[in-house]
């Protein structure tokens, strides 16, 4: 990982960046806003031409001194140039509204993060989600996804389902590789992995493991793809060290899921699926690591995300460099025997057996 080992910027330049990231909740905000009144997208219809501000004015629904202010905000940002009065967009503008994981992780940011973050330094200082009652009343976020208002709710699982989604068809053919012919999904969400599992190999039989909360969407999943024969229900809280995994699996699934943990409960976790696992076994770990990942601006966003369990989700968790994974397994009596990294671009796949 060479991205943050140097100091590239000039004084001036750093100068500048400090500035970008004093405004850049105003930016963010700005950006947000003309994307979602369609104003990006009216002006990158133009063209070359662009649009003046009554040009602009005659189609979008809004005061046109709001609109004025925030296509100025526009030109701070970057997403536009002004050219002889006319608005043009950059292409920084068309990354705005047209990629999806920049949308994707925008509406993250807004309908989960945003309002709970002003809270940050209290969840630092005390070791808890001190943002998460912006979203509702539970201990961590994941007790209550299935009860988030809805945009929000449809904001994390667009997120967390681009990601791990995006990974599944290179993960399905290093897994079944291995021909495994009972697999434990742990942490199974919103059951996907289940489904693309079932229906990639259709003699595999599939226990999913996760909170009662989280197991009624991976039921409604699993219904709608009529595989209830074939894919079990365990209903456990992780956090309860008392409870075992249930064993008799070929192999055991983790994807994005030990990062929702500190490390001490991951040991627990890693521990208890070791105990569950008989000498022929393979556990299976897709996540994102920091390190691994092909450029900068990729290992950034797992870093800010961190911030996200560290404010939201629970107020001990992260986005992990791997080297802090690897020594939680070999804490808990596991071993890497393979690593492929760049699964579905920003993956990394551990093959993990006992040691």
């Amino acid at each position: 990982m060479e991205f943050f080992k140097e100091d590239k910027l000039s004084a001036f330049d750093a100068k500048a960046e400090a500035q970008r990231i004093a405004f850049a909740p105003v930016m963010f905000q700005a950006c947000r806003v003309l994307r979602d009144a369609g104003v990006l997208e009216l002006v990158q219809q133009s063209g070359a031409t662009g649009l003046t501000l009554n040009e602009i004015a005659a189609q979008i629904k809004m005061p046109r001194y709001g609109l004025k202010v925030l296509l100025g905000a526009g030109l701070g940002s970057g997403v536009f140039c002004l050219n002889a009065e006319r608005y043009s967009l950059t292409k920084l503008g068309y990354f705005m509204f047209r990629d999806p994981m920049t949308r994707v992780n925008m509406d993250f940011v807004q309908d989960i993060c945003y309002r709970g973050l002003f809270d940050l330094d209290q969840s630092i200082a005390q070791g808890k989600p001190a943002g998460l009652p912006t979203l509702g009343d539970w201990k961590t976020i994941y007790e209550g996804i299935s009860s988030l208002a809805p945009r929000a709710r449809e904001s994390w699982l667009a997120f967390d389902h681009y990601y791990s989604d995006a990974a599944f068809p290179a993960a399905l053919k290093l897994v079944f590789a291995d021909k495994p012919k009972r697999l434990l999904d742990v942490g199974g969400n919103t059951g996907n992995w289940s489904v693309a599992c079932a229906k990639f190999d259709a003699a595999v039989k599939i226990t999913i493991a996760d909170l009662p909360q989280q197991l009624e969407l991976a039921r409604e999943t699993i219904r709608k793809n009529n595989l209830a024969e074939r894919v079990d229900l365990f209903a456990i809280n992780l956090l309860d060290e008392s409870l075992p995994l249930p064993a008799d699996h070929d192999a055991i699934w983790m994807s994005q899921f030990l990062d929702c943990f500190s490390e001490p409960e991951i040991v627990s976790i890693l521990k208890r699926a070791a105990a569950a696992m008989s000498a022929d076994s393979t556990l299976y770990i897709l996540d994102l690591f920091w390190d691994r990942q092909p450029n900068a601006a990729a290992a950034s966003c797992l870093q800010q995300t961190s911030l996200y369990f560290t404010c939201i989700a629970n107020g001990n968790s992260q986005m992990y460099h791997s080297s802090d994974l690897i020594r939680c397994l070999a804490e808990s009596g596991l071993k890497v025997v393979a690593e492929h990294d760049q699964v579905g671009l920003y993956h990394t796949l551990l093959k993990c057996r006992k040691a």
